[in-house]
């Protein structure tokens, strides 16, 4: 998936700037690792390598999922184009949806904001953590070692494997990782001539709605291994923001929104994650119980 993100992004650029782009692979310890991404750091398994070869000069820049970005600033490194943002609902992949699974039915995650948000949902499930790349996943259910798994809209899209969709989750039912469905791109932030170039990807609705959900994560000093769910959307002048921490066991959650002008995303953002610790959504991070 990584390679074909890269793809779409060098093929976008090419056209709207000229530039040819070649395509360089790059091996990460989340690639790998068949721990849980908890157990092998969280946030950054995805991105270090990446970071340090931009940094070495043996790349230009780095395409990542930009869900998989630490909220911390890179020193060195600059957030050059946050790309047209693609859907960023989850999905049910398997034979029926989430309705229709039979009792005890066996659910694959890696991701335990999605599994505790599934347990809020059906308390009856089995949900269980699961690791490899999507089509690796896939054949899980296909084989038959699970009901059904959840998986990003948008990175199914990209590899299209549309056909293994039952259900897509509205953010009613379950909110987003912060930043999911977007593409970031990264470089020095030294190289002027560079920044201007990859500049001409940049979409405004995209870095504003994700710069929101991002703060809010960085309010909560959370990661992408911690319960946490938001999604922002513009529309015309005012930014919607919903945020949610969800208890490991599904049974308590803080769900609150805000809305506001979007030249004050980011400060939107730490605004309703302090709202939310208010309520004890710091508690409920701090209350693993799976």
């Amino acid at each position: 998936m990584a390679m074909t993100q890269s793809g779409l992004v060098a093929d976008a650029l090419t056209e709207r700037t000229g530039h040819e782009v070649e395509l360089v692979g790059v091996t990460t310890e989340g690639d790998v690792s068949k721990a849980n991404l908890a157990q092998i750091g969280g946030t950054g398994v995805f991105v270090n390598a990446l970071r340090q070869k931009v940094l070495d000069g043996e790349i230009d820049f780095a395409v990542h999922s930009l869900k998989d970005l630490p909220t911390a600033p890179a020193e060195g490194i600059a957030l050059a184009a946050v790309p047209a943002r693609d859907d960023p609902r989850d999905a049910l992949c398997g034979d029926a949806k989430l309705a229709d699974l039979p009792r005890g039915a066996r659910i694959g995650t890696g991701s335990p904001r999605r599994m505790a948000q599934l347990r809020a949902l059906r308390h009856d499930l089995e949900v269980v953590p699961i690791r490899g790349n999507a089509d690796t996943r896939l054949r899980k259910v296909t084989s038959g070692e699970f009901d059904a798994i959840v998986l990003a809209y948008s990175g199914l899209t990209r590899i299209d494997r549309l056909d293994a969709v039952s259900e897509i989750f509205d953010p009613e039912q379950m909110l987003p990782a912060p930043g999911q469905g977007a593409l970031a791109v990264e470089c020095r932030a030294d190289r002027a001539d560079l920044l201007q170039i990859l500049a001409a990807l940049d979409d405004h609705a995209s870095r504003t709605a994700v710069t929101a959900e991002r703060a809010l994560l960085a309010e909560l000093e959370a990661g992408c291994s911690a319960p946490v769910g938001a999604y922002a959307a513009l529309e015309e002048r005012t930014l919607h923001l919903i945020g949610v921490v969800a208890g490991y066991d599904g049974e308590r959650q803080v769900r609150l929104s805000v809305s506001g002008h979007p030249d004050l995303a980011e400060r939107l953002g730490r605004d309703l994650a302090a709202r939310m610790i208010a309520k004890g959504a710091d508690q409920l991070m701090g209350e693993r119980t799976s």
